[in-house]
C-alpha cells in the first residue's frame, strides 16, 4: 500500500479534515494555556499515547513501563478506558474475568503487567479508585493508557509513540490521526521503532528546540509464538500453515511480523479493531481453514484473551491455536528510565507537590 492510499483512507471525508484539525488544535491550545480544567491524583501520572486512533503499539509500551518501574520498586497502577467493553462503570479488572466485560486491552494488561488495572471512561475516577488500593509504604505511580488526548486527568509525563505509518497518514475523519503530528511538541518522551529510525528520526530532530526537547526512546520489537503459555518451540513446530486472524487497527503490521519470523499463513481473516468474537466467527475461521488446507491458527495476544474455552475448543478441531506475543525491548533501558524519572521529579517539584523519590 503506497503513501497516497494511506493518506486517503476515506477520501470522501476530506472536506471535514480542516474543521476537525481546527477543533483538535484549539483543545490542545486551551489546555496549554491552562483553560482546561484538570484533576490531579496524589501519585504521579505517566501517560502513554499517540497521535493515531489505533495501531501504534501503546499496550506493549504500557507493559514495558509497568514491568520496568516495578523492578525499581514502584507500586504501579494502570488506568485505561476499555474500548468496546460491555461494562460502563469504573472498576478494577479481574484477570480471571471476562474480556468482553472489561475490554480486550484491559484484560491483556491485567494478565501481563503484574499490576492492578482500573478501567473507566473517566480516568480520574479510575485513579481515585486505584489510590484506595496503594500500600502507603511504597512509592506509587499511575500509568495512563492512551492518554495523550485525555484532558480531564493531569499527568506529569507524556510518552508518545510515533510510527512511519503515522507520518504517511492524515487527520480524521479522512485518515487515522486524532491530532496533527505537530502535537508531538508537547511530548516528554517520543518512542520510535528501531526498524523505522531512518524514516522517523528527522521529524523528531525538528522538535528539539529549547528546554522542551523530548527524550527519545528506541524500542526493538519481536514476536514470541505461544500455545497456552508454552514456548515458541513447543508450539510453532506443530503448526506449519495456520490461518492468521486478528481484530486490530493495523492488521498488515501483524502479517509482516509473522512473515519476518518465518510463519507462512495458509490464509488470513481480518476483523474490525476490538471485534467481540462470537460462535459465528469460529465457524468462519474453521471454514477458512478447511478451504485453505490450514493445520491450525495464529492470532495476536489481544485477540487471544477474547477467545472463550468453548471457542478455542472448536478451533482446536482443526489444530493448535497459537498466540503471537509482541515483545518490546527498550534500548539502553537503564539510562532511558533514569532520565524519565528525573523529569517526573522535576514536574512534581515545579507543581509544589511532594517530590517523587
Amino acid at each position: 500500500m503506497n503513501a497516497a492510499r494511506k493518506r486517503a483512507r476515506r477520501p470522501w471525508l476530506w472536506p471535514l479534515v480542516p474543521v476537525y484539525g481546527a477543533v483538535t488544535r484549539l483543545r490542545r491550545e486551551l489546555s496549554g494555556w491552562g483553560l482546561t480544567r484538570r484533576h490531579w491524583l496524589e501519585a504521579p501520572v505517566i501517560s502513554i499515547g499517540s497521535c493515531s486512533a489505533g495501531g501504534a503499539g501503546k499496550t506493549p509500551v504500557v507493559l514495558l513501563l509497568a514491568q520496568s518501574l516495578a523492578r525499581r520498586g514502584y507500586e504501579v497502577r494502570v488506568l485505561t478506558r476499555g474500548y468496546g467493553r460491555l461494562s460502563n462503570g469504573v472498576e478494577r479488572v479481574n484477570p480471571e474475568g471476562d474480556a468482553a466485560w472489561y475490554g480486550d486491552e484491559p484484560m491483556l494488561l491485567a494478565r501481563r503487567s503484574g499490576a492492578p488495572v482500573f478501567v473507566g471512561a473517566n480516568r480520574y475516577e479510575a485513579g481515585l479508585l486505584a489510590e484506595n488500593d496503594v500500600d502507603e509504604n511504597r512509592i506509587a505511580v499511575h500509568l495512563l493508557d492512551d492518554g495523550f488526548q485525555h484532558w480531564r486527568l493531569g499527568r506529569d509525563i507524556d510518552v508518545v509513540l510515533l510510527t512511519r505509518e503515522d507520518m504517511e497518514d492524515t487527520l480524521l475523519p479522512a485518515g487515522n490521526l486524532r491530532e496533527s503530528l505537530a502535537a508531538l511538541r508537547d511530548a516528554d518522551v517520543i518512542v520510535l521503532r528501531e526498524e523505522e529510525l531512518a524514516s522517523t528520526e528527522g521529524l523528531v530532530e525538528s522538535l528539539r528546540r529549547g528546554e522542551r526537547a523530548p527524550l527519545v526512546w528506541v524500542v526493538r520489537r519481536g514476536l514470541t509464538l505461544l500455545q497456552d503459555g508454552g514456548t515458541r518451540d513447543t508450539a510453532a513446530r506443530k503448526v506449519e500453515r495456520p490461518v492468521a486472524f486478528c481484530g486490530i487497527a493495523r492488521p498488515e503490521g501483524f502479517a509482516a511480523m509473522l512473515a519476518a519470523c518465518g510463519v507462512v499463513a495458509a490464509t488470513s481473516v481480518v476483523f474490525a479493531d476490538h471485534h467481540p468474537y462470537a460462535d459465528a466467527d469460529m465457524s468462519r475461521l474453521i471454514e477458512a481453514a478447511t478451504e485453505s488446507g490450514a493445520d491450525g491458527f495464529v492470532t495476536t495476544e489481544k485477540d487471544a484473551v477474547k477467545l472463550t474455552d468453548a471457542m478455542r475448543a472448536r478451533l482446536e478441531t482443526i489444530g493448535l491455536v497459537i498466540t503471537a506475543r509482541l515483545e518490546l525491548e527498550l534500548l539502553d533501558e537503564r539510562a532511558a528510565m533514569d532520565r524519565m524519572i528525573a523529569r517526573v521529579r522535576a514536574m512534581e517539584r515545579r507543581r509544589g507537590r511532594k517530590v517523587w523519590r
